[in-house]
């Protein structure tokens, strides 16, 4: 995963779509994968409050935005 847009970015990419957090440890970024699974799996678990599920939502799109334009070391 050597520049934004390679293949493995992408893939990081769609894997946050499906289970948030599951792009950035594929990244091998395990702090930030268990932060963004940790905010979005509490903010959608209390979706009835509405406004923890609106900062999960933005967590989440957040997540897949960090893992496709992510540049490694």
């Amino acid at each position: 995963m050597s520049e934004k847009g390679s293949a493995g970015n992408v893939i990081a990419a769609l894997c946050n779509v499906f289970i948030p957090g599951l792009g950035h440890l594929v990244q091998g970024r395990i702090l930030l994968a268990l932060l963004f699974f940790a905010v979005t799996a509490v903010g959608y678990a209390t979706y009835f409050l509405i406004f923890p599920a609106v900062i999960a939502a933005v967590f989440h799109l957040i997540s897949i935005i960090s893992a496709a334009r992510y540049k490694g070391d």
